[in-house]
Order: structure tokens, then C-alpha cells, then sequence
């Protein structure tokens, strides 16, 4: 399985997501308030170097997907076919987040039958025992 790369930009999300919480990093001058991702110093709508990291609801809707097909890294072959997600989150449209569906957060990356995907389907977070993000859909 592929693992993330740990920045330290990104190092909180990763920390939040070890212990189950869906957060991204939002602006903190008073003014703007926007949420960015990926997490970066500088916030690209006013400029300000405050920031701060903000719960989600860890729900989302399906913005777009893909079903790979061989030949796909080696790792990854034999759990084809299964999908790639990305997930507009609800509380905050403008931050999408790349993830695969599956039916329980530590279950294969095939666990989930392609014909049930849908663009604008209700997902919501869970999270695999490593604190990777992993989303499930909300009507089973």
C-alpha cells in the first residue's frame, strides 16, 4: 500500500486523521476565514500567514471517479477493479479530497460493487487503523 508523504505543511491533517478527525486548514485573519487544500502557508485568497485547523463534518459528496484498469502498480492489480474518488467535502465545496469508496474503513479497495458509484452520491470519512482517510457512501 501506498503511503502518504509526510510535510510539514501537511503534518497536522495526518495527525488529526490518526485519531479519527477530518480537519483542513482554514485562514485565520478575521476577514477571510477560507479553507485551503492542500495545506500550505500562505493563504492563497488574502495572503495571510495565520492559519488554523478546522473540524469537518466528514461528510462529502462524489465530485468525480475512476475505475483503474491493468496494467496498474503491482500492489494494486490484483484488487482491480476498484475505484478512485474524489470527494467535494460539504462544509467546505471548494476542498476535494482524492480517497477510494470502500464498505468498512480497513476492507479491501475493491469492496465496493462500481456499478453503486454515483457523481454527487453522500459519502462520508472513515478512517483505516494507519489514520488514512477512506470514505464510505451514506446510502448502503
Amino acid at each position: 500500500m501506498l503511503r502518504p508523504v509526510i510535510d510539514d505543511d501537511g503534518a497536522p491533517f495526518w495527525k488529526y486523521a490518526a485519531s479519527g478527525e477530518l480537519r483542513v486548514q482554514t485562514c485565520a485573519a478575521p476577514a477571510c476565514g477560507e479553507p485551503r487544500f492542500p495545506p500550505r502557508p500562505c493563504c492563497p485568497h488574502c495572503g495571510s500567514f495565520d492559519s488554523e485547523w478546522r473540524p469537518t463534518s466528514g461528510r462529502g459528496r462524489i465530485w468525480s471517479f475512476v475505475l483503474p484498469h491493468p496494467p496498474l502498480l503491482p500492489g494494486y492489480a490484483e484488487q482491480a477493479p476498484y475505484n478512485a474518488v474524489v470527494v467535494e467535502l460539504l462544509d467546505a465545496p471548494r476542498i476535494r479530497l482524492v480517497g477510494n469508496v470502500v464498505t468498512a474503513p480497513d476492507a479491501p479497495l475493491n469492496s465496493v460493487d462500481p456499478a453503486r458509484l454515483r457523481i454527487g452520491a453522500g459519502v462520508r470519512v472513515v478512517f483505516t487503523r494507519d489514520g488514512l482517510p477512506r470514505w464510505r457512501l451514506e446510502r448502503a
